[in-house]
């Protein structure tokens, strides 16, 4: 990419998903207060509510100058059943993206969850959006799923900008990190999403742990609290600790969670914390 995203940008799914007769007001809400708080990186798809964050952020982010911020849409899933890898169905996918987000451009462009469309996602999809980003026509070209061996491939044997790693990446989960290592060996850049998991959130009192993870998240929780730090907090401070991570993005369905969210970002994470060689044995990190 020719500029690094921002440390950590907003994710649309929450906003997609909204609902009832106040659901328009509400999001633009929340990206406004996400603005407001300096996020200048919004993520979206044409599937995440059927089109509705799409409408949603190009509401929202209307009144902005586009040079001031970044977005990201993806391809490939148009709903929950439609899947369309096609060199035509790219190319009519991201024309409605655009009229949806009532935009000329997009920054960057996701092929999304191939799965067993991976061969053509590679030999057709790839192609269409590596053709349009030399063009001018797209910033960049990433690649989002929750497989790792299918990102791999990709980072091997394509020219993706980024790669956007669901879940795997986390002060609980770092089964992502072969696949950072070799991003950074590559100069592909890495977008993190879902460290808040109702798990990391559940920072009051933690009920009695009924699983390895529970217990090991409310370990951590403890380490953190011996610094100042909430489990939250670390959580998203974490991901960017590796030389890959460029940003971390957020998902929020209210201007009162975005707050809260923005809230910890400001906070500093003392750099003894990740030193701490107990958090180290329980979080499995390097």
């Amino acid at each position: 990419m020719t500029a690094r995203l921002p440390r950590f940008g907003l994710g649309g799914l929450p906003i997609g998903e909204l609902w009832g007769p106040d659901a328009d007001a509400q999001a633009v809400a929340t990206i406004d207060t996400a603005y407001g708080a300096g996020i200048r990186f919004f993520d979206t798809a044409p599937d995440y509510g059927a089109g509705q964050s799409e409408q949603r952020f190009g509401m929202a982010l209307a009144k902005y100058s586009r040079a001031q911020y970044l977005l990201s849409t993806k391809v490939g899933r148009t709903g929950s059943h439609q899947v369309d890898f096609s060199e035509d169905g790219i190319r009519r996918s991201l024309a409605e993206s655009l009229e949806r987000l009532a935009l000329e451009s997009v920054d960057l462009v996701f092929i999304r969850d191939s799965g067993e469309h991976w061969q053509q996602a590679i030999d057709e999809a790839y192609p269409v959006l590596h053709e349009l980003r030399e063009q001018g026509e797209i910033g960049a070209v990433g690649v989002a799923m929750d497989d790792l061996p299918s990102l791999d491939r990709f980072v091997r044997d394509t020219e993706v900008d980024v790669v956007l790693l669901a879940g795997q990446y986390s002060l609980l989960d770092q089964s992502g990190m072969p696949l950072l290592d070799l991003c950074q060996a590559r100069g592909v850049a890495a977008i993190v999403s879902g460290v808040l998991t109702p798990l990391v959130l559940q920072t009051d009192g933690y009920p009695e742990p009924t699983d390895e993870v529970s217990i090991r998240a409310g370990q951590i929780a403890a380490i953190c609290e011996r610094y100042g730090v909430s489990l939250p907090q670390a959580a998203l401070d974490f991901p960017g600790r590796h030389p890959a991570v460029t940003s971390v993005l957020i998902g929020a369905a209210s201007a009162a969670e975005i707050r809260a969210d923005a809230a910890l970002v400001r906070k500093p994470v003392p750099a003894d914390l990740w030193r701490d060689s107990e958090l180290h044995k329980l979080a499995e990190m390097r």
